[in-house]
């Protein structure tokens, strides 16, 4: 992954100096049957608000008899948020779930003291194929939380409210923005929406959050005089309300909330405010002191090896 600074700022012109704070090019990564982008954690940024992993899944075409099979694996002390765009994916869990995850609908896993699940294409969708496109984030919980009793929640897209004006579409996952609320119920101050803008449109970001960005993902926008292209993160400085220009049909997601209040630490699919805690997951995997998931237990993704030792950086996290 990279990090690329923002134009300098125009002296004397306020919104040019206090509009963006960084912007981060993801890494394109090819795992074989689809491309990912990680946009969080970075070099320059671990964390904007709750959120501590960042991932855009695809756009991938899958053909009939191909699909993801990603194998049963283990989380804790974090909530998982999977969004899709295009397709749909299959989600099992140990708490016994399984949900068909389909776009503009939200999921929410919460680890707290550990979970496993599954996330692959269903029988049905191998037959057809199909085009997947979607996001996969990671929220970081309160410390009094992270131990908490996992938990799964889905609210399909129906139950997410929507707001059209003036060329604006915006669909909000979780928190409160644009007059409306999300039913979804997170740990922690979260703000979390996806939206689209007609050519020329414009929608003004209020600072209600300390922290927030934008990931675009279709078409091109301006903000503060600079145009962002798809596949770009964008993070906003605290403060001030911001406009959003579509410089062309345009889709982004908006998402933050505030500050987690101390570090965490990360090492694959663990996440805590605690290394040991994490090094003591890693023993209960590779040990097999994990619930399985029903209807998928016979494979499991094992322990990696040479990842070192989870690690922090100044003000957030690492990523090994």
């Amino acid at each position: 992954m990279s990090w690329t600074p923002c134009p300098d700022p125009i002296p004397g012109d306020r919104a040019s100096t206090e509009a963006i704070e960084m912007l981060i090019v993801p890494r394109a990564v090819d795992l074989g049957e689809m491309e990912v982008r990680r946009a969080l954690p970075s070099l320059k940024r671990q964390m904007v608000g709750p959120f501590i992993f960042f991932d855009q899944m695809g756009p991938a075409q899958f053909g009939a008899d191909q699909g993801i099979e990603v194998r049963p694996h283990p989380h804790i002390n974090l909530a998982t948020v999977t969004y899709l765009l295009e397709g749909e994916i299959l989600h099992r869990d140990s708490l016994g779930t399984e949900q068909t995850i389909a776009p503009g609908a939200v999921n929410w896993m919460r680890a707290g003291r550990g979970i496993v699940h599954s996330e692959r294409t269903s029988t049905d969708r191998r037959r057809t194929g199909q085009h997947l496109f979607g996001l996969q984030t990671w929220m970081a919980l309160p410390v009094d939380q992270e131990e908490g009793e996992p938990d799964f929640i889905h609210h399909g897209a129906d139950a997410l409210p929507v707001v059209e004006a003036d060329g604006m579409r915006t669909r909000l996952i979780a928190g409160s923005a644009f007059g409306v609320q999300s039913p979804l119920i997170t740990a922690s101050e979260t703000l979390y929406a996806e939206l689209q803008l007609d050519a020329g449109a414009r929608v003004q970001i209020e600072p209600t959050h300390e922290e927030r960005a934008l990931y675009t993902i279709r078409g091109e926008i301006e903000v503060a005089g600079t145009a962002f292209k798809p596949a770009q993160l964008v993070i906003l400085r605290p403060g001030d309300a911001i406009t959003v220009i579509a410089k062309t049909d345009a889709l982004f997601m908006l998402f933050g909330g505030e500050p987690m209040g101390g570090p965490r630490y990360i090492w694959w699919n663990f996440v805590s405010s605690r290394p040991e805690r994490i090094e003591q997951a890693k023993e209960e995997w590779a040990k097999g002191r994990f619930d399985t998931v029903p209807g998928d237990e016979e494979e499991f993704i094992p322990l990696p090896e040479n990842k070192g030792r989870p690690k922090r950086a100044e003000g957030g996290v690492h990523y090994p």
